[in-house]
């Protein structure tokens, strides 16, 4: 055995394409339910910057790279950023009750609130807002629209009337406000993100491209990934612009769902959806996915077809949050998240459903070569494609393609071989660079053995780039067939 191989474990491909990303928390951050939850599907995991300390952070991330470690396959950490919080001031007795279609007055007076005003703490709201914009309190549960405002008060009517109590949450869905998408907190915590080798940061509360290349700045020249989180009306007015500038896409339907009516979420959900895979990057579908297994064994029909309805629109991976972070079943969850995607999957229309959005190649080599693995795929017999890439461009443009078959991705970058954890239908091995077409041959053939893709008479598409080494210039297809004496030679 090569000196390259030793640390590649073997491990079956999971069976599926669209990828699991699961939120530790409570419930899940201790190593025993880290290996269970990766047993269960998990593919990558989330850890949530709006809860917890640094100390119980760098634990976890520690926990994720010792179970990486044991299971002998990449596993991407995403730090979620937090975001800026609006958040309406405290009042006498705790909380008031707001009059339906009565009126309630915000303003900058630090006095306690009571049943017709209370104190809203963000100067930089006051002057921006117009007759007849709204204000959501308490994630929509209470709907106020603007009557009149100026920089001392927002006078309001009270569309849907209730209970506010001390610092609820205020969401301005007509509005961009004037407010950067990272806090002094989201700072300190994207420092430490990049200190403790995360592979993907999150950003919250992105409303133009500017945010995103704010964040970018600070990330430095490390490879991190970002990934921009679609939670604002803002954001899906300039999606493209985002897209660019973003390393993937989260349709965080949280705050989307608030600022947005129900009925205008889904076929949003799905542009977000469409518009990312044409770019190449990966596209999250997050937020109440199974929500009721936070206290429920077993989901609801409703939620099962939420799960299913994403990974039929070809989202690269799903996410579970308090499910798995703050749930009494996190395992459970990962299981059936499983199952529903890999019974998606399975479906004989499926190939057909991911396909109705539509993917032009670029006018390069690279992106014709992966249009053309994809289409010898769908017309041979094939086991899968074999990928070997140093930036991990060639495996999201082939991924783009959503081949029928996976693909095998050989990459000299632990850190691109965990950045490709959400990229649909992948499985990434770290391995050494290789430096000619004879060597690129062998490896693709021993290392597709060694991780279960094919048997004897198997025929697989390889690409690569020559010169080998050097990023972006992939110009070789070819197809390969395992013979029988490699098996034997492999020892299977």
């Amino acid at each position: 055995m090569k000196q390259e191989e030793v640390s590649v474990a073997k491990i079956d491909p999971r069976g599926r394409k669209v990828k699991i990303l699961a939120t530790l928390g409570p419930a899940s951050r201790s190593p025993e339910m880290i290996a269970k939850l990766l047993r269960a599907g998990a593919d990558a995991f989330r850890v949530n910057m709006s809860h917890g300390d640094h100390a119980t952070h760098a634990e976890t991330i520690a926990a994720i790279r010792a179970a990486e470690k044991d299971f002998g396959r990449p596993v991407a950490v995403l730090c979620d950023l937090q975001g800026p919080k609006l958040r309406v001031g405290q009042f006498k007795d705790g909380k008031a009750v707001i009059r339906h279609s009565g009126h309630f007055t915000l303003d900058r007076d630090p006095a306690l609130g009571d049943e017709n005003r209370v104190c809203l703490p963000h100067p930089e709201l006051f002057g921006i807002l117009h007759k007849g914009q709204r204000l959501l309190i308490d994630d929509g549960k209470l709907r106020l629209k603007v009557i009149e405002a100026n920089e001392d008060r927002i006078l309001c009517s009270a569309e849907v009337g209730g209970v506010i109590s001390d610092r609820k949450g205020v969401n301005v869905p007509d509005a961009v406000v004037p407010v950067p998408a990272l806090t002094d907190k989201d700072r300190r915590d994207l420092a430490f993100a990049v200190d403790q080798g995360a592979d993907w940061i999150a950003l919250s509360f992105v409303q133009r491209p500017e945010d995103v290349a704010e964040a970018r700045k600070l990330i430095g020249s490390t490879s991190i990934a970002l990934m921009a989180k679609i939670e604002k009306p803002a954001a899906v007015d300039r999606l493209e612009e985002i897209i660019e500038l973003a390393d993937g896409i989260m349709v965080a339907r949280g705050d989307l769902g608030v600022e947005l009516n129900p009925e205008e979420v889904p076929p949003i959900q799905k542009r977000i959806v469409a518009i990312t895979r044409r770019s190449g990057k990966p596209v999250v579908v997050a937020t109440q996915m199974l929500e009721s297994m936070i206290e429920s064994p077993a989901p609801t029909r409703a939620e099962v077809s939420d799960v299913a309805n994403a990974v039929y629109d070809g989202a690269d991976a799903v996410m579970l949050s308090a499910e798995t972070a703050a749930g009494a079943w996190p395992v459970e969850a990962v299981t059936i998240m499983h199952r529903i995607a890999g019974q998606v999957e399975n479906d004989p229309g499926y190939s057909e459903r991911i396909h109705f959005t539509v993917v032009r190649p670029e006018a390069t080599t690279a992106s014709a070569l992966a249009q053309a693995s994809a289409a010898i795929a769908e017309t041979m017999t094939v086991a899968g494609i074999i990928i070997f890439t140093g930036s991990g461009s060639t495996a999201r443009r082939v991924a783009r393609e959503r081949p029928r078959v996976p693909m095998l991705v050989l990459t000299p970058s632990s850190r691109i071989a965990r950045r490709l954890s959400l990229l649909w239908g992948t499985h990434a091995v770290t391995t050494k660079d290789i430096g000619s077409f004879e060597e690129m041959i062998a490896k693709g053939k021993r290392m597709a053995l060694r991780q279960g893709f094919g048997e004897a008479g198997s025929k697989l598409i390889a690409l690569a780039g020559v010169p080998f080494g050097t990023p972006g210039s992939t110009n070789l297809l070819h197809v390969v067939t395992l013979s029988g004496d490699e098996l034997s030679r492999h020892g299977g």
